[in-house]
């Protein structure tokens, strides 16, 4: 999706991620949105058993991530969210990774108590109820 629809499709997700998150803890990575780097985790190269190879390609990804010192990085996808969370792991990043729709489930109030696992300590525990 990065690159297939561009930027036009990365400022309608930049968008949601701001307004769930509020603007002021929206760090961007550089370079971004069409330009952004691959983690290394697609195409199936997550279930490839190449893992050496695959942590080294994704090295670029980590560096990208860490220079942002954020908290949190947000994966779009499955493959994304378990190629960032072992870089974070494997690299010493100390960064949670969790899913888009973890955030918007928040959001709405609807986040269940298994789907809270892979979070930080400090989301586990997070109770957002809906209206």
């Amino acid at each position: 999706m990065r690159k297939s629809y561009g930027d036009p499709i990365a400022e309608d997700l930049r968008f949601v991620v701001k307004t769930l998150v509020g603007e002021e803890n929206f760090i961007d990575m550089t370079p971004n949105r069409s330009n952004n780097y691959c983690c290394g985790g697609g195409g199936g190269f997550l279930q490839s058993g190449y893992k050496q190879q695959r942590l080294e390609f994704g090295r670029l990804k980590d560096n990208q991530i860490q220079a942002t010192k954020a908290d949190y990085c947000i994966a779009g996808c499955h493959n994304c969210h378990a190629q960032i969370h072992e870089l974070s792991d494997h690299y010493g990043g100390g960064y949670g990774v969790i899913h888009l729709w973890t955030l918007i489930c928040f959001a709405l109030g609807i986040l269940g108590e298994n789907e809270r696992e892979y979070l930080n300590d400090d989301l586990k525990e997070v109770a957002v109820y809906g209206a």
